[in-house]
């Protein structure tokens, strides 16, 4: 590994800051501010890093989710980091001047939709062109915390216990701890963080990964489970919401035969789909396009992806929407997308 000169380190700083004051720009004092999020670990402590960043630039910040958060993890994480989070059906846009999107991309869902964003912040593969004032997607970064972390330390900004732990804890979550997707920015962002989060807090958070309902979900999973050459399939029926399947794909890629997992599922008459893999010369978001990208959204990264089909998509395909149905689909789908 070749040393980083002087001059090298001097423009990447250098860059980071100038994006900094590009999105700087983008705000007056009198701004009331809303960011929106799909509610995860990163796009939560995302949210949390970005607020910090306009304590001082803008009237006001609120963080707005428009999904239900019902993993134990998910829920602690919002707990015990008091993340001041509203439900984005609850607001009127009308009261905010301006609107950001960070850890996502106006097209990943359809309550996003809605909205004009001034600001797009994420490290997911853009697939459709991104219209703000201000976007920075970085698709190699194993996280937007990371993106985040470089954005407060270009601001000369110290995180708190709380944002730093919810920080560590995004960018473990999104890199598998780092053994999927990371990069030198991901770690170096971890390091420069790692002195200011509460491990304690840390381990908390990371030990409630379920609750004790969440336990018949594995149960069905592992009755419906379907082996064909080392890919797991299984489809769930109705689930509460995706990160049921999220759960359950996890669990199944823990199987040393496994190269493949893809779990279904249907969520608000949504089929989705959660796709991982080994990471050994395999690309899921690509395999998400191309299986489902036709009848929904689709995409993600090279070992985590997930396919969003609406039931008006599927009523084309199906006479009815019964789980033996939907399980073959999928299963012909992603096949027949492997193979070509």
């Amino acid at each position: 590994m070749h040393p980083v000169k002087p001059h090298q380190k001097a423009s990447r700083v250098r860059s980071n800051k100038e994006k900094l004051e590009r999105l700087f720009q983008v705000f007056s004092h009198q701004d009331k501010v809303l960011i929106t999020i799909d509610a995860d670990p990163d796009s939560m402590a995302s949210a949390m890093a970005l607020k910090r960043l306009l304590r001082e630039k803008v009237k006001s910040v609120t963080l707005a989710h428009f999904n239900r958060i019902i993993r134990s993890d998910n829920l602690s994480m919002v707990k015990l980091l008091r993340i001041p989070l509203v439900e984005l059906q609850e607001i009127s846009a009308d009261r905010f001047t301006k609107i950001l999107l960070v850890d996502g991309q106006p097209y990943h869902h359809e309550a996003f939709n809605d909205f004009k964003y001034d600001a797009v912040i994420d490290h997911h593969p853009k697939i459709m062109p991104v219209k703000a004032a201000f976007v920075d997607i970085r698709s190699e970064y194993g996280a937007t915390a990371t993106i985040m972390t470089q954005y407060l330390r270009s601001a000369k900004i110290r995180p708190s216990e709380r944002l730093a732990t919810a920080l560590v804890y995004a960018i473990k979550v999104d890199t598998s701890n780092f053994e999927l997707g990371a990069v030198e920015e991901d770690v170096k962002a971890f390091r420069f963080l790692f002195p200011y989060s509460n491990m304690h807090l840390l381990h908390r958070i990371e030990i409630c990964e379920m609750a004790i309902n969440d336990l018949h979900y594995f149960q069905e999973a592992l009755e419906n489970r379907r082996v064909i050459k080392g890919k797991i399939f299984s489809h769930l029926g109705k689930v509460p919401s995706p990160d049921v399947l999220v759960l359950v794909a996890d669990f199944f890629m823990k199987c040393h035969e496994a190269a493949w997992v893809i779990v279904s599922g249907i969520c608000q008459n949504t089929l989705v789909v959660v796709i991982r893999n080994d990471g050994l010369r395999k690309d899921a978001g690509n395999s998400a396009i191309k299986a489902f990208g036709r009848f929904g959204s689709a995409g993600g990264h090279r070992a985590k992806a997930r396919a969003e089909i609406p039931s008006a998509s599927l009523e084309a395909h199906f006479s009815r929407s019964d789980h033996g149905n939907l399980a073959e689909f999928v299963v012909h789908q992603f096949e027949k997308c492997v193979q070509m």
